[in-house]
């Protein structure tokens, strides 16, 4: 099973916490929004810094899935 992020960019007001705190995740478009990099699915051992960056995002934008 592989861990994907997905942002809600409906909900995304740009904080910048999600990429603050998982750079190798998230990055920033040229407004100042999260972006999911790539195809979302989280690199071994970065789940914690999903869950984190989850666990920061004041508008509970950032969606964290397993698939198989």
């Amino acid at each position: 099973m592989k861990t994907k992020v997905r942002i809600d960019s409906e909900r995304c007001q740009g904080h910048g916490r999600c990429y603050d705190l998982a750079p190798a995740l998230f990055g920033e478009d040229d407004e100042g929004y999260g972006t999911v990099l790539g195809d979302g699915v989280v690199p071994e051992g970065g789940e914690h810094d999903a869950r984190l960056a989850v666990a920061n995002c004041p508008e509970r934008a950032i969606d964290v899935s397993r698939e198989a």
